[in-house]
């Protein structure tokens, strides 16, 4: 059985307080974006479940991906027997996409079809949500308003359909920790879903990402990237999470991989 996890992009992220267990109260919006991995399991050749990765490098113990902590906590529950798992890796990971917890969300759903688990929606996400605070998101998968340390969903009225977006991804990753711990919490005067309901050619001056003022102050390759989307006709350009991918979102489509030397380039339309 094969299935093909899909990246998020943030639109707008304001970090409003910081909590009493250290974690960050935010709001942001979650959107699907067209670029997938692919993932796939079949019955083990060797009698152990084994993880395989493909595509751009993983470093790291296999065990700890969050494909194989997916696959464990469903083992556990229902004495799933052993897989081969073929992981094709597309999304660039230290960039704000959502990778990794896509592939967690998609492989705890295809455990759940392939071998026909008695777990309702909200189980699903549940489970989900051990995984990570954003991994319920690519269960639903389609515009969703985060609140709380992004694990607060409420639906949003958004569609990008039809816009071209090209994701940039420059040759360093950004640590979510070191991310957050130069940001100053700050209570917005406009809510994103407010922002969002006005044409995108108005989001320029209001929807903002919070990290990216510390962020482009350490790496101010990342701030060049965002001013070069605008400089080439983005609507509306931004940093994803807490970076470092940054992407742009044209009318028009363009073919400017050759400004972003040395950079992972990708280029897609929005299909919601």
């Amino acid at each position: 059985m094969i299935t093909f996890p899909n990246a998020k992009i943030n639109l707008g992220l304001n970090i409003v307080a910081k909590r009493p267990d250290g974690y960050h109260d935010i709001e942001t919006v979650f959107y699907p974006i067209p670029l997938r991995d692919a993932l796939e399991i079949v019955p083990s050749r060797s009698g152990k479940t084994e993880l395989h990765i493909s595509g751009i490098k993983i470093d790291g113990d296999p065990e700890k991906n969050l494909i194989m902590q997916a696959y464990r906590s469903f083992q556990s529950r229902f004495d799933l027997p052993p897989l081969d798992i073929y992981l094709h890796k597309a999304i660039p990971f230290g960039a704000g996409l959502g990778g990794g917890s896509a592939d967690a969300a998609y492989m705890l759903n295809m455990l759940r079809t392939f071998f026909k688990l008695p777990i309702s929606d909200d189980e699903l996400c549940e489970s989900a949500s051990s995984l990570g605070a954003d991994c319920p998101f690519f269960i639903y998968n389609h515009p969703l308003m985060a609140e709380g340390i992004g694990d607060i969903f409420t639906p949003v009225n958004v569609s990008l359909k039809g816009y071209h977006i090209i994701l940039v991804k420059p040759p360093v990753a950004v640590p979510t920790a070191e991310a957050y711990a130069k940001v100053k919490p700050t209570k917005p005067t406009l809510r994103i879903p407010d922002i969002i309901n006005k044409p995108v050619t108005e989001w320029k001056a209001e929807l903002v990402n919070d990290f990216e003022s510390s962020v482009f102050t350490a790496h101010p390759d990342i701030k060049k990237i965002k001013e070069t989307l605008y400089n080439e006709g983005a609507d509306y350009a931004s940093m994803s999470g807490s970076g470092s991918a940054v992407y742009g979102l044209f009318r028009e489509k363009k073919n400017i991989k050759k400004l972003f030397p040395g950079h992972l380039v990708w280029d897609g339309i929005c299909e919601i």
